[in-house]
């Protein structure tokens, strides 16, 4: 029988530690797993890199958090219910060169920030917590029922060149939070399991330098006599020395130490840490906004999670800038439902299968604000939105039951994948092409 430990290993690393040997020597995976014919197909043997292509890190929760009570797009309405804690007071804040008012912890983030982060206006259609699959598979229009950071994660990984195509969650409360691949659902790894698999003093990351040694001496024959000139050129540029090996090991090491718990804040770390060691192109996350709110006197446990989950975005940020990551990486959101924003929502919040709030920050998104809210069925939904501005409009293209799928559509379309694949992976929709950069 293998042990958890050597079963989270086998998971993050594949077979004869495939993952670590690329993390030791800067080759991809797939070059290491049969070089010979990567040498044999490409002049250049690893898989060209998509210049749009992200890591994604995907927020999702099926409490139906009320993000969509505190953002960009709900203020112009005077009857829609806020916190009325100093802490949430209305604040302006300026994306993509236009003024809006949000509760303040949004409008405290970076204009570098603001500048990248999208506000969606969307109706996931349905007011049942244990639908966060459905919603993840974007109600019934995903290929072979794939969940949406499965398609990400399958289109991606071959371009990022990442050990596992398959997504990682660290951060899974409920069972309806859980990802699947293929059909399969995937395992959990807290942050905490992660830290101490990978820490110990026999674990992994401290072999990381004579890995690598032993990795290209065994390639050396072959790079010398099976690759052309330019080949060659292109492996050495790929390679680590030892003395980034020793910074990668030692920075890595830094990270995982600090993780002391299974907070949103420790899934952040570990994520960016995944995210370096190049494992798989979408790690889930689970980050508080309020949660299952319907007693929630004065809005209290709204408040300290949106002034929090913000906080815990702005420090995301802050981890991806200090590793040099800003660029390549793009925070994602989908929650199975939004919440009740009309009058009368002051001590709790009921569920808003016509309104949920979505999240994006990264480079391939200029900031603003996609849809928007008016008045439905007692209380507000989300409107139609134009695809090609991204503004909510009585006479937009796209129409609210359609607004998840055409996310879905959007976020393929905005890590660069090709328009056949996104309409073969999504089969309704329309890419909002006013949202992407």
């Amino acid at each position: 029988m293998i042990t958890r430990r050597e079963g989270i290993l086998a998971m993050l690393f594949g077979s004869g530690m495939l993952g670590l040997r690329a993390l030791a020597t800067g080759l991809p995976a797939s070059f290491l797993l049969n070089p010979r014919r990567a040498l044999a197909d490409n002049q250049t043997p690893m898989c060209g890199s998509n210049a749009q292509a992200q890591y994604i890190i995907f927020n999702t929760s099926g409490n139906g958090d009320p993000i969509n009570a505190s953002v960009p797009g709900t203020y112009e309405d005077p009857n829609i219910v806020h916190s009325s804690d100093p802490t949430m007071a209305p604040t302006s804040l300026t994306i993509g060169g236009q003024s809006y008012m949000a509760a303040a912890p949004w409008a405290a983030l970076p204009q570098t920030v603001l500048d990248r982060t999208c506000f969606w206006h969307l109706m996931t259609n349905t007011p049942v917590h244990p639908k966060e699959p459905d919603v993840l598979k974007l109600m019934g229009t995903t290929v072979a029922g794939e969940m949406l950071p499965s398609l990400l994660a399958k289109q991606l990984a071959p371009c990022l060149g990442t050990i596992q195509a398959q997504p990682i969650s660290l951060g899974a409360t409920t069972p309806s939070e859980g990802l699947s691949y293929g059909g399969a659902p995937l395992p959990i790894i807290p942050p905490l399991a992660l830290k101490a698999t990978l820490t110990s003093a026999a674990g992994p990351l401290t072999n990381l330098q004579p890995l690598r040694d032993q990795t290209l001496n065994q390639l050396y024959a072959l790079y010398k006599n099976g690759a052309s000139p330019a080949q060659q050129a292109y492996i050495d540029s790929l390679v680590t020395s030892q003395t980034q090996v020793r910074n990668i090991n030692q920075g890595l090491l830094n990270m995982l130490t600090s993780i002391s718990d299974s907070t949103a804040n420790s899934q952040i770390l570990a994520a960016v840490t995944l995210i370096q060691m190049k494992v798989t192109p979408v790690i889930a996350i689970h980050i508080p906004f309020g949660g299952d709110n319907h007693r929630d006197i004065g809005l209290a446990a709204e408040t300290a999670q949106t002034v929090s989950g913000v906080a815990t975005i702005a420090t995301l940020m802050q981890e991806l800038a200090s590793a040099g990551l800003s660029d390549q990486v793009t925070l994602m959101s989908l929650n199975v439902f939004g919440r009740t924003i009309g009058p009368g929502n002051t001590d709790g919040r009921q569920h808003n299968q016509n309104h949920q709030v979505s999240i994006t920050i990264g480079k391939p998104f200029k900031g603003g604000v996609i849809g928007g809210v008016a008045p439905f069925q007692g209380d507000y939904g989300a409107t139609a939105i134009d695809s090609k501005t991204g503004t909510g409009s009585t006479s937009g293209d796209v129409q609210p039951l359609g607004s998840l799928a055409s996310f879905g559509q959007t976020m393929l379309a905005a890590v660069g994948v090709a328009p056949a694949l996104i309409s073969s992976d999504v089969s309704s929709g329309t890419v909002i092409t006013g949202a992407l950069a």
